[in-house]
């Protein structure tokens, strides 16, 4: 065995120096808060905190998505919730534009607060009905099923919803329609959903999560 003196230890190849300093390079302020969903939860107060695991999207999850939505262009989440995709992808990747679009306007507001907290200023929340939302101001898409619960009340956030089957339909055909017209090249993520707001013209290019997550593209 050779050994070294202290002052002479053999180089270490550029690319695994590369990587032992790349996490250095790219820690930024309130990483702790994306560490894991708990430590995340911890932004909002208790009551949210107690759902998240049903309704807000996994942290891990929503790393993926917002790396295939790393691409030029407005990316808005439909059904936002309390912010959680906004917010990771924001945080992951700062040079893009984040926004969120909620009918509930407390969840609009704790995922602001959350925001703020953060000092995220790409992540942007809009307290607004689908249908109220001008899709031509947007270029990509991330969805987590957010209609499912017009049709299964155990899912709901709160009873504030109408359960309608029609409803549920009316929200993916609109959603559908919007992606359809959409231009060559738009990126759509969705989670925990069966597709059906999805036009044949988009390729299924991947999918994670025991084919959970699902990453689209438009032909």
């Amino acid at each position: 065995m050779v050994v070294y003196p202290f002052s002479h230890f053999p180089p270490e190849p550029e690319a695994h120096r590369q990587r032992l300093i790349a996490p250095l390079r790219k820690r930024q302020p309130n990483d702790c808060f994306f560490r894991n969903d708990a430590e995340f939860d911890w932004l909002y107060p208790e009551h949210l905190q107690l759902i998240s695991l049903k309704h807000w999207t996994p942290l891990a999850v929503a790393k993926k998505a917002a790396d295939y939505l790393d691409v030029p262009g407005n990316i808005l989440d439909i059904g936002s919730g309390t912010g959680k995709f906004c917010l990771t992808a924001a945080h992951r990747h700062p040079q893009g534009n984040y926004y969120g679009a909620e009918q509930r306007h407390e969840l609009v507001h704790y995922a602001t607060q959350a925001g703020n907290y953060l000092k995220l200023a790409n992540a942007h929340f809009i307290h607004a009905n689908i249908t109220q939302i001008n899709f031509h101001e947007f270029d990509h898409f991330y969805f987590f099923n957010s209609f499912f619960e017009n049709i299964a009340q155990e899912n709901a956030i709160d009873d504030t919803i109408e359960i309608s089957h029609s409803l549920y339909e009316y929200y993916n055909r609109f959603l559908l329609n919007i992606l359809k017209d959409k231009p060559s090249g738009t990126r759509v993520v969705t989670y925990q959903s069966l597709g059906e707001m999805i036009p044949a013209n988009y390729e299924l290019v991947a999918h994670s999560f025991h084919t959970l997550l699902r990453l689209w593209i438009r032909q």
